[in-house]
């Protein structure tokens, strides 16, 4: 059994809206991204990294609105300032790799190397932040933080933006606009027509 398969088993042992199976389902598509963007070629890769950068945009975004407060709370300060550090320098890489070709051979090094920080900063969140959220909520709280994660969702922006990534206030200072524009731009890049 894979890494993404024991992260589908553990969020099916958990109530459907909990806060933490959600992010556990994510962390899998997290995983099964970076696999199929590794394994792509041409248009298929290109459509694989985009689908990948929308996803841990919005997973992050969506992760320091709801989940880093209560985890400050419950796992305690240095904890959730180390998850929104790494958070921050991934959104750099991120949005570093978002300017390159895919085709690019340099492309898949730094791919490679970006995808063990992702999965570094996920296994310390299973292992450390989310035990203690869980720990600190009841199922009725998680299934409650689950439902404004998803709301978060909604209005988190699609592309990376590494001047508020790791700063809660400024996700949600910041996010909806920087939400508006991306979600503007990916209309525009799916129709078709040029954006700058």
């Amino acid at each position: 059994m894979n890494e993404a398969d024991k992260e589908r088993r553990m969020a099916a042992e958990m109530p459907k809206d909990d806060v933490v199976a959600i992010l556990l389902r994510q962390h899998a598509r997290i995983r099964d991204l970076f696999a199929e963007v590794r394994k792509a070629q041409g248009e298929a890769k290109r459509q694989a990294f985009e689908e990948l950068r929308a996803l841990l945009a919005v997973h992050e975004t969506a992760e320091e609105m709801i989940v880093r407060p209560v985890a400050k709370e419950t796992a305690g300060k240095k904890e959730a300032d180390a998850r929104n550090q790494e958070e921050k320098e991934a959104n750099k890489v991120l949005a570093h790799l978002e300017k390159m070709d895919v085709a690019d051979p340099r492309f898949d090094v730094q791919l490679a190397d970006f995808e063990r920080s992702v999965i570094e900063h996920a296994t310390h969140e299973e292992r450390e932040e989310f035990p203690a959220v869980r720990g600190g909520r009841s199922e009725d709280q998680l299934r409650d933080m689950g439902r404004r994660l998803r709301a978060a969702e909604k209005i988190a922006p699609t592309r990376p933006h590494p001047m508020v990534a790791g700063s809660p206030l400024a996700q949600w200072t910041v996010g909806p606009f920087a939400s508006l524009v991306d979600r503007t731009r990916d209309a525009i890049t799916r129709s078709g027509t040029p954006s700058r």
